[in-house]
């Protein structure tokens, strides 16, 4: 099949975000009882996985049957509230500070990076930062923390925007996590210095320019920090 024909659609993988390769009619493209995936549509080398090892790219982290029950339920209530502030997107303020974060990890935990748009009126910024070996739930939350430290003010409204149910979770509907809680409680009290200030939970890699050159940039840092 030629590339111009597949599909790619994101997943996770081992706890890293990856593309799996669909035909045109949205079949997972197998071979010999394996899928295929890459970690950046761009390069060669192809992968081929048990479909069973992947997992929608919005889920957590878990270590029992519970916490994955747990889990599923949580992300069926931040979907609900996703979909409830997409609905609400068109209220943004008009002179809100629209940032979009993602995050990047090649291993868990491996060779990580954020990315960030900034976009106020007229106004664009990006930064695509390498930060080391972290896990894709730390990358995101760095995202998050790097573009509110980065912001000169706390008095205009400010609108984040995530694809990770993760971050939305933990930031927005009080989950009680069981890791990176120094780093949680940390973006928790930047927040606090802004007069008006939201996160919102957007669906990955569903065709939001902006989201999608969020995750070019932290994927790109990803990239160009293995190299060195």
């Amino acid at each position: 099949m030629e590339n111009n024909d597949i599909l790619w659609k994101r997943m996770m993988f081992k706890g890293n975000k990856v593309w799996q390769a669909f035909s045109s009619d949205e079949k997972p493209l197998i071979k010999s009882g394996k899928v295929l995936i890459k970690y950046n549509t761009k390069q060669d080398y192809e992968y081929w996985v048990y479909e069973n090892k992947l997992e929608p790219v919005d889920s957590m982290d878990s270590d029992t049957p519970e916490d994955n029950k747990k889990v599923q339920d949580r992300n069926s209530f931040a979907k609900k509230r996703s979909d409830k502030d997409s609905a609400r997107q068109e209220n943004i303020p008009s002179d809100a500070i629209c940032i979009y974060t993602d995050g990047a990890s090649s291993g868990n935990p491996g060779p990580s990076g954020i990315g960030v748009f900034f976009r106020f009126g007229e106004h664009e910024k990006q930064i695509s930062k390498y930060i080391g070996i972290a896990t894709n739930n730390i990358a995101e939350l760095e995202a998050i923390r790097a573009a509110l430290t980065e912001l000169k003010t706390t008095r205009k409204p400010v609108r984040i925007f995530t694809d990770s149910s993760y971050s939305y979770g933990v930031l927005s509907l009080n989950w009680k996590p069981k890791k990176n809680i120094e780093l949680i409680n940390s973006i928790k009290i930047i927040m606090k210095n802004y007069d008006d200030i939201k996160l919102i939970k957007v669906k990955g890699h569903a065709g939001h320019k902006e989201n999608e050159l969020a995750d070019f940039l932290a994927t790109k840092a990803v990239k160009n920090g293995s190299k060195t």
